[in-house]
């Protein structure tokens, strides 16, 4: 059960922050394959070394991937596979609202097109 806390909500939305930046998004993305080190998540996301550079630190920080030291290089993984299921929870819920959407836009274009026949018979 959610804690209703200041304290504890503030935790929450500090990780729902994280989690609002389409950049941050990608290098999770990127790494939902495995970990890969700098080079390899600017080559896939296309975003900056200094891009991708601050947003491993904030994500490292948030505890949502570790840092992995081998030999000269630096890997990066998931230290939570949790976060693609919230992320999946996220997009279900926006694909059924998007859905519900598109079909009151229907409804309304059939019923102005309905209205339409009528005014010009």
């Amino acid at each position: 059960m959610l804690e209703t806390s200041p304290a504890a909500l503030g935790q929450i939305a500090d990780y729902f922050k994280v989690l609002s930046e389409i950049s941050r998004l990608q290098v999770l993305c990127s790494l939902r394959s495995g970990s890969k080190n700098v080079s390899e998540i600017i080559a896939i996301t296309g975003l900056g070394q200094a891009n991708v550079s601050k947003h491993l630190q904030i994500l490292t920080k948030a505890g949502m991937i570790k840092r992995q030291p081998q030999g000269v290089s630096v890997f990066y993984e998931i230290a939570d596979p949790l976060i693609f299921e919230i992320c999946e929870l996220v997009c279900d819920r926006l694909s059924i609202r998007l859905e519900q959407q598109s079909q009151q836009l229907k409804q309304l274009e059939t019923l102005r097109n309905s209205q339409n026949i009528g005014v010009t018979a």
